[in-house]
């Protein structure tokens, strides 16, 4: 088995450990010293600032369960090269407050080392997440518009 299969396997590890609610599994496949870093309006998602190491990462997915009761994914384009995994991904998150799916698609970026993932980037589509999650068009409140 090469790295970069083994790599795609962690990853994919990884993401089925979140999406079953298993934080602790999903931490077992970081470093102690792992980087998270992803870029949505923290006004609107306070949760989401950039976490280093396992136990402020685990405090981010403690909060994102508390919020979503659900969380599925299909990852339809996984790449990994040497020590890099790149990921497409749709995700799915059920709202635990009305039941309402949240779902939004982004990339991630994994680095590893030693075996373990280091590095964690995503880029989301936050305008799409943001109006999901408030449960409206933001438009309006960007350009000033008056909405009626």
């Amino acid at each position: 088995m090469t790295v970069e299969s083994l790599n795609r396997q962690r990853v994919l590890h990884l993401l089925d450990a979140f999406a079953r609610g298993d934080i602790e599994a999903a931490l077992a496949c970081c470093t102690d010293d792992v980087d998270f870093l992803t870029h949505p309006p923290i006004d609107v998602l306070p949760h989401m600032v950039p976490r280093h190491g396992k136990a402020e990462l685990r405090e981010l997915w403690q909060t994102i369960w508390s919020r979503y009761s659900e969380v599925r994914y299909k990852a339809p384009h996984v790449v990994a090269e040497g020590e890099a995994v790149a990921t497409y991904m749709n995700t799915y998150f059920r709202k635990r407050s009305n039941d309402r799916i949240v779902q939004f698609d982004m990339a991630v970026f994994y680095t590893f080392r030693g075996g373990l993932v280091a590095e964690i980037r995503e880029i989301i589509d936050s305008y799409d997440l943001v109006q999901q999650v408030l449960e409206r068009e933001i438009g309006p409140l960007i350009t000033g518009a008056r909405v009626d």
